[in-house]
Protein backbone atom coordinates (compact mmCIF):
# COMPACT_ATOMS: atom_id res chain seq x y z
CA UNK A 1 0.00 0.00 0.00
CA UNK A 2 1.11 3.61 -0.80
CA UNK A 3 1.63 5.93 2.30
CA UNK A 4 -0.06 8.91 1.86
CA UNK A 5 2.72 11.91 2.33
CA UNK A 6 2.01 15.02 4.02
CA UNK A 7 0.24 16.77 1.42
CA UNK A 8 -2.79 13.99 1.87
CA UNK A 9 -3.51 13.39 -1.72
CA UNK A 10 -7.26 12.16 -1.37
CA UNK A 11 -6.62 9.07 -3.71
CA UNK A 12 -4.00 7.68 -1.93
CA UNK A 13 -5.74 8.76 0.87
CA UNK A 14 -8.83 7.14 -0.02
CA UNK A 15 -7.35 3.85 -1.06
CA UNK A 16 -5.62 3.20 2.23
CA UNK A 17 -9.31 3.67 4.30
CA UNK A 18 -10.35 1.70 1.85
CA UNK A 19 -8.22 -1.26 2.90
CA UNK A 20 -8.42 -0.83 6.51
CA UNK A 21 -12.31 -0.48 6.63
CA UNK A 22 -13.27 -4.46 7.46
CA UNK A 23 -11.15 -3.60 10.56
CA UNK A 24 -10.90 -0.36 10.94
CA UNK A 25 -13.58 -0.33 14.22
CA UNK A 26 -11.61 -2.87 15.83
CA UNK A 27 -8.58 -1.09 15.45
CA UNK A 28 -9.88 2.27 16.93
CA UNK A 29 -11.33 0.27 20.14
CA UNK A 30 -7.54 -1.68 20.76
CA UNK A 31 -5.64 1.18 20.26
CA UNK A 32 -7.40 3.75 22.42
CA UNK A 33 -7.97 0.83 24.74
CA UNK A 34 -11.32 1.51 24.63
CA UNK A 35 -11.58 4.96 24.98
CA UNK A 36 -12.56 5.64 21.44
CA UNK A 37 -16.19 4.94 22.83
CA UNK A 38 -15.94 7.34 25.63
CA UNK A 39 -14.93 10.17 22.48
CA UNK A 40 -18.07 8.90 20.64
CA UNK A 41 -20.33 9.37 23.60
CA UNK A 42 -19.31 12.79 24.35
CA UNK A 43 -19.74 13.81 21.09
CA UNK A 44 -23.03 12.13 20.82
CA UNK A 45 -23.76 14.52 23.71
CA UNK A 46 -22.50 17.50 22.42
CA UNK A 47 -24.24 17.05 19.03
CA UNK A 48 -27.35 16.50 21.32
CA UNK A 49 -29.29 14.35 18.23
CA UNK A 50 -33.41 14.02 18.44
CA UNK A 51 -36.38 13.27 16.17
CA UNK A 52 -36.40 15.74 13.34
CA UNK A 53 -33.36 16.89 13.15
CA UNK A 54 -30.92 16.48 10.11
CA UNK A 55 -27.20 15.47 11.26
CA UNK A 56 -24.43 15.89 8.81
CA UNK A 57 -21.38 13.33 9.31
CA UNK A 58 -18.45 14.17 7.47
CA UNK A 59 -15.52 11.58 6.85
CA UNK A 60 -18.09 8.95 8.29
CA UNK A 61 -16.54 5.95 7.75
CA UNK A 62 -18.58 2.76 8.51
CA UNK A 63 -21.22 5.08 10.39
CA UNK A 64 -20.29 3.92 14.09
CA UNK A 65 -20.78 7.49 14.99
CA UNK A 66 -24.07 7.90 12.75
CA UNK A 67 -25.95 5.16 14.35
CA UNK A 68 -25.47 6.91 17.34
CA UNK A 69 -26.90 9.87 16.64
CA UNK A 70 -29.45 8.17 14.34
CA UNK A 71 -30.48 6.30 18.13
CA UNK A 72 -32.38 9.24 18.45
CA UNK A 73 -34.65 9.43 15.44
CA UNK A 74 -32.85 11.96 13.77
CA UNK A 75 -32.42 11.43 9.96
CA UNK A 76 -28.46 11.34 9.71
CA UNK A 77 -26.13 11.38 6.52
CA UNK A 78 -23.34 9.80 6.53
CA UNK A 79 -20.97 11.07 3.78
CA UNK A 80 -17.12 9.66 3.25
CA UNK A 81 -15.01 9.35 0.43
CA UNK A 82 -13.68 6.00 0.78
CA UNK A 83 -15.72 3.59 -0.74
CA UNK A 84 -14.78 0.82 1.07
CA UNK A 85 -15.96 2.52 4.36
CA UNK A 86 -18.99 3.47 3.07
CA UNK A 87 -19.76 -0.10 1.74
CA UNK A 88 -19.11 -1.16 5.32
CA UNK A 89 -21.75 1.31 6.83
CA UNK A 90 -24.15 0.06 4.22
CA UNK A 91 -23.77 -3.23 5.41
CA UNK A 92 -24.05 -2.77 8.64
CA UNK A 93 -26.51 -0.20 8.76
CA UNK A 94 -29.17 -1.83 6.34
CA UNK A 95 -32.75 -1.77 7.15
CA UNK A 96 -31.84 1.41 9.05
CA UNK A 97 -33.87 4.04 7.56
CA UNK A 98 -32.35 6.88 9.78
CA UNK A 99 -29.14 6.59 8.30
CA UNK A 100 -28.11 7.95 4.46
CA UNK A 101 -24.65 7.02 3.25
CA UNK A 102 -23.31 9.17 0.42
CA UNK A 103 -19.78 9.10 -1.06
CA UNK A 104 -18.77 12.83 -0.90
CA UNK A 105 -15.45 15.20 -0.92
CA UNK A 106 -15.56 17.00 2.21
CA UNK A 107 -13.69 19.66 0.81
CA UNK A 108 -17.17 19.63 -2.04
CA UNK A 109 -20.27 18.81 -0.48
CA UNK A 110 -22.99 17.47 -2.60
CA UNK A 111 -25.64 19.68 -0.65
CA UNK A 112 -27.50 22.06 -0.29
CA UNK A 113 -26.71 25.43 1.63
CA UNK A 114 -28.63 25.43 5.09
CA UNK A 115 -29.54 21.62 4.86
CA UNK A 116 -28.64 20.48 7.91
CA UNK A 117 -29.55 20.79 11.68
CA UNK A 118 -26.02 19.84 12.84
CA UNK A 119 -22.92 19.27 10.57
CA UNK A 120 -20.05 16.89 12.78
CA UNK A 121 -16.56 15.07 12.31
CA UNK A 122 -15.17 12.40 14.63
CA UNK A 123 -11.48 11.83 13.62
CA UNK A 124 -12.06 12.92 9.76
CA UNK A 125 -11.07 16.70 9.65
CA UNK A 126 -7.41 16.01 10.06
CA UNK A 127 -7.34 13.73 6.92
CA UNK A 128 -8.95 15.88 4.53
CA UNK A 129 -5.85 17.68 2.42
CA UNK A 130 -7.58 20.98 2.32
CA UNK A 131 -9.28 21.26 6.17
CA UNK A 132 -10.04 24.93 5.99
CA UNK A 133 -12.15 24.78 2.86
CA UNK A 134 -13.86 22.10 4.56
CA UNK A 135 -14.81 23.68 7.33
CA UNK A 136 -15.84 26.64 4.91
CA UNK A 137 -18.34 23.96 3.33
CA UNK A 138 -19.62 22.47 6.89
CA UNK A 139 -20.54 26.34 7.91
CA UNK A 140 -22.33 26.70 4.01
CA UNK A 141 -24.71 23.37 4.63
CA UNK A 142 -25.47 23.98 8.35
CA UNK A 143 -28.65 26.38 9.12
CA UNK A 144 -28.51 29.69 10.36
CA UNK A 145 -28.31 28.84 14.27
CA UNK A 146 -27.24 25.05 13.65
CA UNK A 147 -23.94 23.83 15.14
CA UNK A 148 -20.44 21.87 14.44
CA UNK A 149 -18.91 19.46 16.52
CA UNK A 150 -15.70 18.22 15.99
CA UNK A 151 -14.07 15.56 17.87
CA UNK A 152 -10.37 15.12 16.90
CA UNK A 153 -6.73 13.62 18.05
CA UNK A 154 -4.87 16.95 19.45
CA UNK A 155 -2.11 17.90 21.49
CA UNK A 156 -1.73 17.05 25.02
CA UNK A 157 -1.01 20.58 27.25
CA UNK A 158 0.76 18.33 29.77
CA UNK A 159 4.43 17.60 28.72
CA UNK A 160 4.07 14.45 30.97
CA UNK A 161 1.02 13.06 28.77
CA UNK A 162 2.32 14.27 25.67
CA UNK A 163 6.15 13.26 25.58
CA UNK A 164 4.46 9.13 26.07
CA UNK A 165 1.62 10.03 24.04
CA UNK A 166 3.82 10.52 20.74
CA UNK A 167 6.26 8.09 21.62
CA UNK A 168 3.27 5.52 21.75
CA UNK A 169 2.10 6.78 18.34
CA UNK A 170 5.20 6.83 16.53
CA UNK A 171 6.71 3.91 17.89
CA UNK A 172 4.06 1.35 19.15
CA UNK A 173 0.85 1.96 17.78
CA UNK A 174 2.19 1.19 13.80
CA UNK A 175 3.48 -2.25 15.32
CA UNK A 176 -0.49 -2.75 16.98
CA UNK A 177 -2.08 -1.81 14.47
CA UNK A 178 0.15 -3.58 11.32
CA UNK A 179 -0.60 -6.76 13.11
CA UNK A 180 -4.33 -6.48 13.22
CA UNK A 181 -5.02 -5.09 9.44
CA UNK A 182 -1.67 -5.85 7.94
CA UNK A 183 -1.45 -2.78 6.55
CA UNK A 184 1.47 -0.97 9.33
CA UNK A 185 1.93 2.00 6.78
CA UNK A 186 -1.70 3.64 7.11
CA UNK A 187 -0.58 3.79 11.39
CA UNK A 188 2.34 5.65 10.25
CA UNK A 189 0.42 7.78 8.65
CA UNK A 190 -1.67 8.27 11.26
CA UNK A 191 1.30 9.29 13.48
CA UNK A 192 2.16 11.50 11.20
CA UNK A 193 -1.19 13.34 10.69
CA UNK A 194 -1.77 13.84 14.54
CA UNK A 195 1.59 15.30 14.52
CA UNK A 196 0.93 17.51 12.15
CA UNK A 197 -2.40 18.67 13.34
CA UNK A 198 -2.29 22.42 15.21
CA UNK A 199 -3.49 22.66 18.76
CA UNK A 200 -6.62 22.94 20.25
CA UNK A 201 -6.72 27.18 20.20
CA UNK A 202 -5.49 26.80 17.04
CA UNK A 203 -8.47 24.66 15.71
CA UNK A 204 -10.76 26.94 17.51
CA UNK A 205 -9.12 29.90 15.07
CA UNK A 206 -9.83 27.70 11.86
CA UNK A 207 -13.51 27.36 13.08
CA UNK A 208 -13.77 30.85 13.92
CA UNK A 209 -12.04 32.03 10.44
CA UNK A 210 -14.96 29.77 8.71
CA UNK A 211 -17.61 31.78 10.06
CA UNK A 212 -18.96 30.35 13.31
CA UNK A 213 -19.27 31.76 16.46
CA UNK A 214 -19.05 30.96 19.93
CA UNK A 215 -16.14 28.58 19.20
CA UNK A 216 -15.53 26.35 22.26
CA UNK A 217 -13.65 23.47 22.93
CA UNK A 218 -12.90 20.99 25.50
CA UNK A 219 -9.93 18.02 26.60
CA UNK A 220 -10.67 14.59 26.89
CA UNK A 221 -8.60 12.00 28.10
CA UNK A 222 -6.36 14.93 29.60
CA UNK A 223 -6.06 16.49 26.10
CA UNK A 224 -5.34 13.38 23.87
CA UNK A 225 -8.81 14.36 21.84
CA UNK A 226 -10.47 17.43 22.11
CA UNK A 227 -14.09 18.19 20.90
CA UNK A 228 -14.56 21.66 19.76
CA UNK A 229 -18.07 23.45 19.34
CA UNK A 230 -19.42 26.35 17.60
CA UNK A 231 -22.38 27.91 15.99
CA UNK A 232 -23.51 29.12 12.89
CA UNK A 233 -25.35 32.68 13.28
CA UNK A 234 -28.88 33.21 13.31
CA UNK A 235 -28.94 35.81 10.87
CA UNK A 236 -26.28 33.83 8.41
CA UNK A 237 -24.30 37.13 8.51
CA UNK A 238 -20.39 36.25 8.46
CA UNK A 239 -19.22 36.06 11.79
CA UNK A 240 -16.70 38.54 13.42
CA UNK A 241 -15.37 35.23 15.37
CA UNK A 242 -15.31 36.79 18.65
CA UNK A 243 -16.35 33.64 20.65
CA UNK A 244 -13.90 32.46 22.68
CA UNK A 245 -12.03 29.12 23.15
CA UNK A 246 -11.47 27.29 26.34
CA UNK A 247 -10.19 24.12 27.75
CA UNK A 248 -13.06 22.86 30.07
CA UNK A 249 -13.16 19.87 32.74
CA UNK A 250 -11.67 16.75 31.09
CA UNK A 251 -14.48 13.69 30.37
CA UNK A 252 -12.62 10.19 30.43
Amino acid sequence: MMRPDSTKDAGVVSRMFDEVSPRYDLTNDVLSVGNSRLWRVSTTRAVQPRKGMRVLDIAAGTGTSSAAFAKSGAHVVAADFSPGMIAVGRERNAGNPNIEFVEADATNLPFEDNSFDVTTSSFGLRNVNEPKQALAEMFRVTKPGGRVVICEFSRPPAAIIREPYFFYTQNVLPTIAGFITGASDAYDYLNDSIQEWPDQPSLAAWIREAGFESVEYRNLTFGLVALHRGFVPTTQATSTGDGTAGAAEEDR
